[in-house]
Protein backbone atom coordinates (compact mmCIF):
# COMPACT_ATOMS: atom_id res chain seq x y z
CA UNK A 1 0.00 0.00 0.00
CA UNK A 2 1.39 3.40 -0.84
CA UNK A 3 2.04 5.64 2.08
CA UNK A 4 -0.09 8.66 2.71
CA UNK A 5 0.77 12.41 3.07
CA UNK A 6 0.99 13.42 6.35
CA UNK A 7 -1.35 16.49 5.11
CA UNK A 8 -4.07 14.74 4.83
CA UNK A 9 -6.66 16.16 7.68
CA UNK A 10 -7.08 11.84 8.68
CA UNK A 11 -3.61 12.13 9.83
CA UNK A 12 -4.19 15.26 11.31
CA UNK A 13 -7.17 14.40 13.43
CA UNK A 14 -7.21 10.78 14.01
CA UNK A 15 -4.95 10.53 17.32
CA UNK A 16 -4.29 11.71 20.26
CA UNK A 17 -0.42 10.97 21.24
CA UNK A 18 2.16 11.44 24.09
CA UNK A 19 5.90 10.62 23.24
CA UNK A 20 7.21 9.73 26.22
CA UNK A 21 11.06 10.21 25.01
CA UNK A 22 11.69 12.94 22.95
CA UNK A 23 15.53 14.63 22.91
CA UNK A 24 14.26 17.82 21.69
CA UNK A 25 17.07 19.73 22.86
CA UNK A 26 19.70 17.88 20.71
CA UNK A 27 21.00 21.20 18.74
CA UNK A 28 20.45 19.73 15.53
CA UNK A 29 16.52 20.59 16.18
CA UNK A 30 18.06 24.13 15.61
CA UNK A 31 20.23 23.30 12.39
CA UNK A 32 23.23 23.00 14.11
CA UNK A 33 25.36 19.43 13.47
CA UNK A 34 28.44 18.88 14.81
CA UNK A 35 28.95 22.07 15.83
CA UNK A 36 28.23 23.96 12.25
CA UNK A 37 25.33 25.49 11.12
CA UNK A 38 23.75 22.96 8.46
CA UNK A 39 20.66 24.95 7.96
CA UNK A 40 17.80 27.47 9.79
CA UNK A 41 16.16 26.85 13.11
CA UNK A 42 12.99 25.03 12.49
CA UNK A 43 12.14 23.91 16.19
CA UNK A 44 8.86 25.98 15.89
CA UNK A 45 8.11 24.01 12.59
CA UNK A 46 9.13 20.40 13.58
CA UNK A 47 6.42 21.83 16.91
CA UNK A 48 3.59 22.52 13.95
CA UNK A 49 4.35 19.36 12.52
CA UNK A 50 4.16 17.51 16.27
CA UNK A 51 0.69 18.85 16.76
CA UNK A 52 -0.65 18.30 13.37
CA UNK A 53 -0.31 14.75 14.00
CA UNK A 54 -1.84 14.83 17.05
CA UNK A 55 1.02 14.93 19.69
CA UNK A 56 -1.06 16.30 22.66
CA UNK A 57 2.12 16.16 25.10
CA UNK A 58 5.75 15.04 24.68
CA UNK A 59 8.05 14.50 27.72
CA UNK A 60 11.80 15.94 26.79
CA UNK A 61 14.34 13.60 28.26
CA UNK A 62 17.27 14.86 30.64
CA UNK A 63 20.99 12.65 30.16
CA UNK A 64 23.01 14.64 33.06
CA UNK A 65 22.34 17.57 35.24
CA UNK A 66 22.95 19.92 32.70
CA UNK A 67 21.01 17.90 29.91
CA UNK A 68 18.27 17.78 32.49
CA UNK A 69 18.15 21.88 33.23
CA UNK A 70 18.13 22.16 29.20
CA UNK A 71 14.94 20.28 29.20
CA UNK A 72 13.76 22.07 31.99
CA UNK A 73 14.54 25.32 30.55
CA UNK A 74 12.72 24.12 27.25
CA UNK A 75 9.65 22.47 29.01
CA UNK A 76 9.05 25.31 30.39
CA UNK A 77 8.33 27.18 26.82
CA UNK A 78 5.77 25.31 26.02
CA UNK A 79 2.36 24.02 27.62
CA UNK A 80 2.67 20.70 26.06
CA UNK A 81 6.40 20.07 27.27
CA UNK A 82 7.88 17.99 29.87
CA UNK A 83 10.88 16.59 31.42
CA UNK A 84 12.76 14.02 32.77
CA UNK A 85 15.33 14.80 35.50
CA UNK A 86 18.28 12.05 35.78
CA UNK A 87 21.64 10.40 34.85
CA UNK A 88 21.98 8.07 31.92
CA UNK A 89 24.45 5.21 32.55
CA UNK A 90 26.52 6.49 29.43
CA UNK A 91 27.24 10.03 31.93
CA UNK A 92 27.38 8.91 35.32
CA UNK A 93 31.01 9.84 35.30
CA UNK A 94 29.60 13.41 36.03
CA UNK A 95 28.86 12.70 39.38
CA UNK A 96 32.33 11.95 40.45
CA UNK A 97 33.05 14.66 38.15
CA UNK A 98 31.16 17.42 40.62
CA UNK A 99 32.68 18.40 43.93
CA UNK A 100 31.26 15.13 45.40
CA UNK A 101 28.57 12.81 43.94
CA UNK A 102 25.96 13.07 46.73
CA UNK A 103 26.30 17.03 46.22
CA UNK A 104 25.17 15.86 42.29
CA UNK A 105 22.46 14.13 43.15
CA UNK A 106 21.43 16.58 45.85
CA UNK A 107 21.68 19.66 42.45
CA UNK A 108 19.34 17.07 40.93
CA UNK A 109 16.59 17.01 43.71
CA UNK A 110 17.05 20.96 43.82
CA UNK A 111 16.06 21.16 40.32
CA UNK A 112 13.16 18.66 40.08
CA UNK A 113 11.71 20.77 43.10
CA UNK A 114 12.18 23.88 41.07
CA UNK A 115 10.37 21.99 38.08
CA UNK A 116 7.58 20.74 40.35
CA UNK A 117 4.52 20.34 37.68
CA UNK A 118 7.28 20.04 34.78
CA UNK A 119 9.42 17.22 35.83
CA UNK A 120 7.28 14.11 35.45
CA UNK A 121 9.61 11.34 35.78
CA UNK A 122 13.14 10.05 37.17
CA UNK A 123 15.82 9.40 33.85
CA UNK A 124 17.15 8.87 31.97
CA UNK A 125 18.84 5.87 34.33
CA UNK A 126 19.58 2.65 34.31
CA UNK A 127 22.42 0.49 32.73
CA UNK A 128 24.17 0.39 29.52
CA UNK A 129 26.76 -2.85 28.87
CA UNK A 130 26.76 -2.29 25.19
CA UNK A 131 28.61 1.14 25.66
CA UNK A 132 31.07 0.61 28.73
CA UNK A 133 33.96 2.91 26.75
CA UNK A 134 31.90 5.70 27.64
CA UNK A 135 31.39 4.62 31.64
CA UNK A 136 32.63 1.91 33.50
CA UNK A 137 30.59 -1.24 34.65
CA UNK A 138 30.84 -0.51 38.09
CA UNK A 139 30.42 3.11 38.04
CA UNK A 140 27.21 2.76 35.96
CA UNK A 141 25.92 -0.04 38.49
CA UNK A 142 27.08 2.90 41.64
CA UNK A 143 25.38 5.70 40.60
CA UNK A 144 21.87 3.76 39.16
CA UNK A 145 22.18 2.83 42.55
CA UNK A 146 22.14 5.80 44.06
CA UNK A 147 19.52 7.42 42.32
CA UNK A 148 16.93 5.51 43.98
CA UNK A 149 17.51 8.22 46.67
CA UNK A 150 15.62 10.18 44.57
CA UNK A 151 12.71 7.88 43.46
CA UNK A 152 11.81 7.86 47.22
CA UNK A 153 12.28 11.60 47.99
CA UNK A 154 10.42 12.73 44.87
CA UNK A 155 7.64 9.44 44.32
CA UNK A 156 8.41 10.41 40.88
CA UNK A 157 7.78 7.72 38.29
CA UNK A 158 11.05 6.19 36.43
CA UNK A 159 12.15 6.83 32.65
CA UNK A 160 14.87 3.60 32.53
CA UNK A 161 16.92 2.45 30.43
CA UNK A 162 18.55 -1.14 29.74
CA UNK A 163 21.22 -2.57 27.09
CA UNK A 164 22.43 -5.89 27.48
CA UNK A 165 22.23 -5.56 31.13
CA UNK A 166 19.11 -7.02 31.79
CA UNK A 167 20.29 -9.32 34.67
CA UNK A 168 21.83 -6.67 36.82
CA UNK A 169 18.92 -4.16 35.83
CA UNK A 170 16.62 -6.64 36.78
CA UNK A 171 18.48 -7.05 40.23
CA UNK A 172 18.81 -3.84 41.34
CA UNK A 173 15.32 -2.95 40.23
CA UNK A 174 13.91 -5.83 42.58
CA UNK A 175 16.45 -4.59 45.49
CA UNK A 176 14.62 -1.30 45.41
CA UNK A 177 11.02 -2.06 44.44
CA UNK A 178 10.06 -0.58 47.88
CA UNK A 179 11.36 2.59 46.71
CA UNK A 180 10.26 3.62 43.52
CA UNK A 181 6.57 4.34 42.20
CA UNK A 182 6.12 2.55 38.73
CA UNK A 183 7.81 3.29 35.53
CA UNK A 184 8.86 2.46 31.82
CA UNK A 185 11.78 0.79 30.41
CA UNK A 186 12.26 3.01 27.03
CA UNK A 187 13.42 2.26 23.85
CA UNK A 188 13.12 -1.31 24.41
CA UNK A 189 14.92 -3.62 22.38
CA UNK A 190 15.67 -6.20 24.19
CA UNK A 191 14.69 -10.22 24.30
CA UNK A 192 10.79 -11.55 24.58
CA UNK A 193 12.36 -13.65 27.62
CA UNK A 194 13.24 -10.21 28.93
CA UNK A 195 9.97 -8.97 29.39
CA UNK A 196 8.12 -11.38 32.07
CA UNK A 197 10.82 -9.97 34.76
CA UNK A 198 9.87 -6.18 33.49
CA UNK A 199 5.92 -7.10 33.87
CA UNK A 200 6.61 -8.92 37.39
CA UNK A 201 7.68 -5.46 38.35
CA UNK A 202 5.07 -3.38 37.31
CA UNK A 203 6.78 -2.00 34.51
CA UNK A 204 5.52 -0.49 31.14
CA UNK A 205 7.72 -0.56 28.27
CA UNK A 206 8.38 2.14 25.67
CA UNK A 207 7.96 0.84 21.79
CA UNK A 208 9.76 3.16 19.38
CA UNK A 209 11.54 2.77 15.69
CA UNK A 210 14.55 0.97 17.61
CA UNK A 211 12.23 -1.93 19.07
CA UNK A 212 11.18 -2.41 15.26
CA UNK A 213 14.36 -3.29 13.59
CA UNK A 214 14.00 -7.15 13.22
CA UNK A 215 11.63 -9.85 13.30
CA UNK A 216 12.52 -11.01 16.82
CA UNK A 217 11.94 -7.22 17.67
CA UNK A 218 8.01 -7.28 17.06
CA UNK A 219 7.41 -10.81 18.24
CA UNK A 220 8.81 -9.36 21.37
CA UNK A 221 6.76 -6.30 20.77
CA UNK A 222 3.69 -8.16 20.42
CA UNK A 223 3.56 -10.24 23.26
CA UNK A 224 3.59 -6.99 25.86
CA UNK A 225 0.04 -6.77 27.44
CA UNK A 226 -1.92 -3.53 25.49
CA UNK A 227 -2.13 -1.91 28.97
CA UNK A 228 1.42 -1.74 29.57
CA UNK A 229 2.64 -0.55 26.66
CA UNK A 230 3.69 3.16 25.67
CA UNK A 231 5.02 4.59 22.62
CA UNK A 232 7.94 7.13 21.79
CA UNK A 233 10.56 8.43 19.27
CA UNK A 234 13.33 9.14 20.95
CA UNK A 235 13.67 11.72 18.59
CA UNK A 236 16.18 12.52 17.04
CA UNK A 237 17.35 8.90 16.88
CA UNK A 238 15.26 5.69 16.17
CA UNK A 239 13.62 6.74 13.00
CA UNK A 240 11.86 3.73 10.98
CA UNK A 241 13.69 2.78 7.99
CA UNK A 242 13.16 0.89 5.25
CA UNK A 243 15.20 -1.73 6.06
CA UNK A 244 13.43 -2.99 9.26
CA UNK A 245 11.22 -5.29 9.81
CA UNK A 246 8.60 -3.12 10.77
CA UNK A 247 8.49 -0.69 7.81
CA UNK A 248 6.09 -2.75 5.94
CA UNK A 249 3.23 -1.21 8.13
CA UNK A 250 4.21 2.36 7.75
CA UNK A 251 1.41 4.35 5.95
CA UNK A 252 2.01 7.94 6.79
CA UNK A 253 5.21 9.94 4.58
CA UNK A 254 6.22 13.26 5.82
CA UNK A 255 8.08 15.24 2.95
CA UNK A 256 11.69 15.42 3.45
CA UNK A 257 15.34 16.86 2.52
CA UNK A 258 18.66 16.18 2.95
CA UNK A 259 20.01 18.89 5.58
CA UNK A 260 22.18 20.06 2.87
CA UNK A 261 19.19 20.82 0.60
CA UNK A 262 16.47 22.21 3.71
CA UNK A 263 13.53 23.11 2.54
CA UNK A 264 11.15 25.21 4.93
CA UNK A 265 7.95 22.47 6.01
CA UNK A 266 10.17 19.82 5.18
CA UNK A 267 11.41 17.31 7.47
CA UNK A 268 15.17 16.23 8.29
CA UNK A 269 16.10 13.30 6.03
CA UNK A 270 17.53 10.81 8.93
CA UNK A 271 16.63 13.28 11.40
CA UNK A 272 13.50 11.55 13.28
CA UNK A 273 11.26 13.78 15.48
CA UNK A 274 8.02 13.54 16.89
CA UNK A 275 6.00 13.78 14.27
CA UNK A 276 6.96 10.70 13.31
CA UNK A 277 5.36 9.10 16.05
CA UNK A 278 2.64 7.97 13.73
CA UNK A 279 5.03 5.62 11.90
CA UNK A 280 5.42 3.72 15.09
CA UNK A 281 1.77 3.38 16.37
CA UNK A 282 0.90 2.27 12.79
CA UNK A 283 3.69 -0.65 13.02
CA UNK A 284 2.74 -1.69 16.11
CA UNK A 285 -0.94 -1.41 15.57
CA UNK A 286 -0.19 -3.60 11.92
CA UNK A 287 2.25 -6.23 13.73
CA UNK A 288 -0.47 -6.79 16.51
CA UNK A 289 -3.07 -6.85 14.29
CA UNK A 290 -5.45 -4.01 16.33
CA UNK A 291 -7.46 -1.21 15.57
CA UNK A 292 -4.47 2.11 15.64
CA UNK A 293 -7.02 3.94 16.91
CA UNK A 294 -8.24 2.00 19.47
CA UNK A 295 -4.50 1.43 20.00
CA UNK A 296 -3.60 4.98 20.39
CA UNK A 297 -6.09 5.43 23.06
CA UNK A 298 -5.15 2.98 25.37
CA UNK A 299 -1.34 3.93 24.85
CA UNK A 300 -2.35 7.60 25.88
CA UNK A 301 -4.13 6.48 28.79
CA UNK A 302 -1.37 4.30 29.96
CA UNK A 303 1.11 6.92 30.10
CA UNK A 304 -1.80 9.84 31.38
CA UNK A 305 -2.07 7.51 34.48
CA UNK A 306 1.93 6.80 34.93
CA UNK A 307 3.26 10.55 34.74
CA UNK A 308 -0.01 12.47 34.53
CA UNK A 309 -2.00 10.88 37.45
CA UNK A 310 -3.30 14.18 38.59
CA UNK A 311 -5.03 15.10 35.29
CA UNK A 312 -6.44 11.77 34.75
CA UNK A 313 -10.23 11.17 36.64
Amino acid sequence: MAASSASSSAARSCYQFIDIGANLTDPVFRGLYRGKQAHPDDFGAMMERASSIGLDKMIVTGGSLEDSKKALQLARSNDRLYCTVGCHPTRCDDFEKASSPQQYLDDMQALIREGQGKVVALGELGLDYDRLHFCAKETQLKYFEMQFQLAEATGLPLFLHSRNAHEDFIDLLRKHRGRYSGGVVHSFTGDACEIPDMLELGLHIGINGCSLKTAENLAAMKSIPREKLMIETDAPWCEIRSTHAGYRHVKTSFPSKKKERFEAGSCVKSRNEPCHIVNVLEVMAGERSEDASELADTLYRNTMKLFFPCSTT
